[in-house]
């Protein structure tokens, strides 16, 4: 049978100085946050990385909104009642995806005193009776929370969940992440079961045009011109790809993937090259725009429901503490 093991703090060197919060990069050993801190009563803090998916139609986005369901809310309020807390904990998460945005790979942490019943969330997949080494190792793997996944909506779902390595950032210690978005231009194929995750289009597209547009942005660039600007925060952004393809069903599907995203920018693209693909406008105008550097009205924002958060990219271990710490001198906590 399926036997249940209690997470331990590792026997090293125990850390002089919590990281319960986001403004600095974890500094203890495999799993723990910090010691002490807020709500641990003097014990440890082990960190706990998530990969979930969601469909985002019926969520008011992942942050957490009072009178709002969000996809944050419904999490936290299930772990704490998963790990009997007093209060629902506080989650990172990698993107912070708007209303009507999906995810099948996010990736999110929070940190939780290790008295909690954090047996109840990651067991022992060794099926054994006997506790070893073989079962401490299985208790840090990757594993299914089922009892988690009991306790959420059938629209949000959790893969995993495991005690994240030291120095592990869900927001700040990511390298990439990765958006598709679904276009149909082809109405006569159009497919109502995925009226909720494709735009559908009326004019025809040229992919090639598309994809010469899309080359012009790549590299690192001012994306202020696609992004929705905030106080303090820096819209320097590292583009690694931008590329659209046909499915086996000819839908249009775009891959945009990027160190970071500014707030609307995957959309903003996108309706940029859709404006070059059905002809408004030419392959140039895309570079155009990006270096003048301001919002052109002729930008639309694309709707939310066709975007999906497919995956986030993270370094060895070792690199995960250097990682977060560059990336919070380049965009600060914004």
């Amino acid at each position: 049978m399926t036997r249940l093991v209690t997470l331990q703090r590792p026997a090293t060197s125990r850390p002089t100085k919590s990281s319960l919060t986001d403004s600095s990069p974890d500094s203890g050993g495999p799993g723990v946050a910090g010691d002490g801190g807020a709500g641990s009563g003097g014990h440890g803090v082990v960190r706990l990385r998530l990969d979930l998916g969601y469909d985002g139609s019926q969520f008011h986005g992942w942050a957490a909104q009072p009178g709002m369901r969000t996809v944050q809310g419904v999490l936290s309020g299930a772990l704490g009642l998963l790990l009997r807390l007093p209060q629902p904990p506080e989650l990172t998460v990698a993107g912070r995806t708007d209303a009507g945005v999906h995810a099948r790979g996010q990736v999110a942490h929070l940190d939780v005193p290790d008295h909690t019943g954090l047996e109840d969330a990651v067991p022992d997949q060794a099926g054994s009776d006997q506790a070893g080494p073989d079962q401490t190792r299985a208790a840090a793997a990757p594993m299914v929370p089922a009892r988690l996944n009991r306790l959420l909506p059938a629209d949000v779902r959790v893969h995993a969940i495991q005690v994240a390595p030291g120095g592990f950032d869900a927001r700040f210690s990511a390298l990439w992440r990765r958006y598709s978005y679904r276009i149909c231009d082809l109405q006569a194929s159009a497919d109502p079961l995925r009226r909720h995750d494709t735009l559908w289009h009326r004019r025809p597209l040229d992919l090639d045009l598309m994809n010469e547009a899309a080359a012009a942005c790549l590299g690192e660039h001012d994306f202020a011109a696609f992004c929705r600007r905030r106080p303090g925060a820096s819209t320097v952004r590292e583009l690694l790809r931008l590329d659209w393809h046909r499915d086996e069903d000819g839908v249009v599907v775009g891959t945009v993937l990027a160190d970071a995203f500014c707030h609307n920018m995957v959309r903003a693209l996108a309706g940029a090259v859709l404006a070059v693909g059905d002809g408004r406008k030419p392959a140039s105008w895309l570079s155009a725009v990006l270096a003048a550097g301001v919002r052109d009205p002729a930008v639309t924002v694309l709707p939310p429901h066709p975007l999906c958060l497919e995956q986030v990219g993270y370094p060895p271990d070792a690199d995960l503490s250097a990682r977060a710490l560059v990336t919070r001198q380049v965009r600060g906590t914004s």
